[in-house]
């Protein structure tokens, strides 16, 4: 089973200094942004300082800048210079696979990629996003996806988008995507509730802003202890049953249902 990463924890590309606390976070990957984290100004010397401190012992993930923008190309040579740094690479508004397929080409078939669908575009094309070689997991740019759409409110009103990324991801065959930011860095209650609301959606881990919200991020998405003695009980009955029908707690076990639980263990 692949063991999926809950926490994806950015720190500013142009503070190198914070990046080794950021990996001993208890994050579950670190995001070095280059993009909204920088200013226009600093961009180069942001994508210097990211080259430097790449190291194949602890690679992180990096966010480039869009496709758009005059420092998309640069981004992406340096992450392929980088080498096995870099443990994947996030694409801000993604829009068109044909970009990710550019990226793809540049960098080679194995290096991860994260689409940030945060757009109305983007979403529209999300099925053909997931599809596209190379690509691991989507993430929503939920900020980005509500100002875009002219949408106000992160509840209800982002309802049937997250579900369509779900939907989509599955539909693909990639991993469960990523629920997007909470701003509120202080509210640990606001951060829960919006963590287990990702995680009853279908949703495979969150992005993080800071450190402190990583370990209410992970300790959502984690199953409970009920649901985890269930699964290894399910499997435990799937494995000494040598093909035959089984019941586990009074219930017959069949194909979902066994996927149900490795799905659970997975996560943990």
């Amino acid at each position: 089973m692949i063991k999926q990463k809950a926490s994806y924890l950015f720190v500013p590309g142009n503070r190198p200094e914070r990046f080794a606390k950021a990996c001993a976070s208890g994050a579950h990957a670190v995001i070095v942004d280059l993009e909204d984290a920088v200013s226009p100004q600093e961009k180069d010397a942001a994508r210097a300082a990211v080259a430097s401190a790449m190291d194949a012992a602890q690679p992180v993930h990096v966010r480039i800048n869009g496709a758009d923008t005059e420092w998309f190309h640069d981004d992406v040579d340096m992450c392929r210079a980088a080498g096995r740094g870099i443990a994947g690479i996030m694409v801000p508004k993604a829009e068109q696979s044909d970009d990710l397929a550019w990226i793809a080409s540049r960098v080679g078939s194995r290096m991860p990629l994260l689409p940030l669908i945060e757009t109305a575009q983007g979403m529209w094309n999300a099925e053909a996003i997931a599809r596209q070689a190379g690509v691991q997991r989507l993430a929503f740019g939920s900020i980005d996806f509500q100002v875009d759409l002219g949408i106000n409110g992160d509840g209800e009103e982002l309802l049937h988008f997250r579900s369509q990324l779900v939907l989509v991801s599955r539909v693909a065959g990639i991993m469960a995507p990523l629920d997007g930011v909470t701003t509120a860095i202080d509210d640990a209650q606001r951060l829960q509730a919006d963590s287990l609301k990702a995680y009853r959606l279908g949703f495979g881990g969150k992005l993080c802003i800071h450190p402190r919200q990583v370990e209410t991020v992970n300790a959502c998405f984690r199953p409970s202890r009920e649901e985890e003695e269930w699964a290894r009980r399910i499997l435990e009955a799937a494995s000494g049953a040598d093909g035959a029908a089984v019941s586990v707690d009074g219930k017959m076990v069949d194909k979902p249902v066994l996927l149900r639980a490795q799905a659970i263990l997975a996560r943990l």
